[in-house]
């Protein structure tokens, strides 16, 4: 009777410790939770759980860590001061791989915060464990490693390097080539943010590899593979010429441009970004994308696209049209006029319409003031600045014929002032008031 009554204490002890860890686990999942759990003293309760002989209640208990890690930065640095990162460490190399997977998002929460808060990660000697983990058969440890690198490395090329000589490189490349999609998404991305921070990182990431097998899923149907795929090739090819042209001689043209048509808005922004970056470099490389049809297919990109998703692109056009006057000869009859507008016409920020209101000519004028028209109703700052800087002297210089929607949008200008300030800027005025001045009979 007394041994079974033992065995019911420790059962019942067994069955609270779950049912706690599930619970908080849960809770951890909602905002509103987050300051009541903190306030309660969560971690130091979640800490000895960690060690727990049941290792569901340990996998629990770092699933629930995570959560609470991931909410803010204040609780990340709560797990670095509660001591919680080296036995995470320890336990990526001893327990199973449900656990690895609980105690790398843990990590992964941790660093994602800070440059700080990663070096916190690095100096628990995470890293290495880390990288075995890229090297373990289920695909979901890989997964979680290869983010969790990949979330350090994003801060700067300090941890980048860190990273690096870790060890992860070679087999994050290997990673992008396993069958499960999920995972090559995360390694491409941990990929891209090592060879974001500098040419000799983007170097390391290209020397094992990378660029043939990233070509490779250029064309893949699973959007949010695609889109790591073309920041990692635009970090790459930002660089320098020679990373460029690495680039470019894995073939990704003309295949690439047909991505700048693809539904997934973050797809075709990272497109027009890589292309930008390759045509940046030299006269050689724009005229390559010449070639290939690319500043077609970007100007129809920047009409198809909305609000800055365009910018990119319109970037792109810059890049190659400042190389030569070739190239910018190549911009104008492939639509520049036609991207021009559409350009115009999104524009909301005046100064930078300025210049073409002095310059453009009468067919892209139109536009100008047109744009002019919707803004200045509804800026007093505009309004005052586009006296200022003489816009709406130049307005009333303008010949627009009686009806026409030139017209429209120089009445529209004009409402937003007091008539005497639109006759004072008018054309004539000033040589009426030296009339009223010469015809004036001062009183004897």
């Amino acid at each position: 009777m007394s041994q079974r009554l033992a065995l019911q204490v420790f059962e019942q002890y067994q069955k609270a410790r779950i049912h706690f860890v599930q619970t908080i686990a849960e809770l951890a999942t909602r905002p509103q939770n987050i300051e009541t759990l903190q306030n309660a003293g969560v971690m130091s309760l979640l800490r000895p759980l960690l060690l727990d002989v049941v290792p569901s209640i340990q996998q629990t208990a770092a699933l629930a860590l995570g959560r609470l890690a991931n909410y803010n930065d204040d609780l990340a640095e709560a797990v670095v001061k509660g001591d919680i990162l080296p036995q995470l460490v320890y336990s990526l190399a001893e327990q199973n791989r449900f656990y690895k997977k609980a105690a790398a998002f843990v990590l992964r929460a941790v660093a994602k915060h800070s440059p700080d808060l990663a070096h916190a990660v690095v100096d628990c000697g995470a890293l290495d464990a880390l990288v075995i983990c890229l090297e373990e058969f289920d695909p979901g440890v890989k997964e979680a490693a290869a983010w969790a690198l990949g979330y350090v490395a994003r801060h700067n090329a300090e941890l980048s390097q860190a990273v690096v000589d870790a060890g992860a490189v070679p087999l994050l490349v290997l990673c992008i080539q396993e069958p499960e999609v999920p995972l090559k998404r995360i390694a491409a991305s941990a990929l891209s943010d090592i060879a974001k921070q500098s040419p000799e990182l983007a170097q390391t990431v290209v020397d094992a590899g990378s660029i043939a097998h990233l070509a490779q899923m250029i064309l893949n149907p699973d959007a949010k593979l695609k889109r790591q795929v073309f920041s990692a090739l635009g970090q790459i090819s930002k660089h320098s010429v020679d990373l460029a042209e690495m680039v470019v001689e894995a073939e990704i043209f003309p295949a690439v441009l047909t991505c700048l048509k693809d539904p997934d808005e973050f797809v075709k922004k990272n497109v027009a970004t890589l292309i930008r970056e390759i045509a940046k470099h030299t006269p050689e490389l724009s005229q390559l994308i010449v070639n290939t049809g690319g500043v077609a297919a970007v100007i129809d990109y920047i009409g198809d696209s909305k609000s800055n998703v365009r910018l990119p692109g319109i970037m792109m056009l810059g890049y190659v049209a400042a190389h030569s006057e070739n190239l910018a000869m190549a911009v104008i009859v492939s639509k520049a006029k036609k991207a021009l507008k559409n350009i115009l016409q999104k524009c909301t920020y005046l100064p930078a319409l300025d210049p073409l209101l002095h310059d453009a000519p009468p067919n892209i004028l139109k536009h100008v003031v047109g744009q002019y028209s919707k803004v200045l109703p509804h800026d007093t700052k505009a309004r005052r600045l586009f006296v200022t800087s003489g816009g709406l002297k130049k307005v009333q210089e303008i010949k627009a014929d009686p009806g026409s929607l030139m017209q429209e949008y120089i009445n529209a200008i004009n409402n937003c002032y007091p008539e005497e300030i639109v006759r004072y800027y008018s054309p004539g005025y000033s040589d009426a008031l030296l009339e009223r001045v010469e015809n004036y009979q001062p009183a004897l």
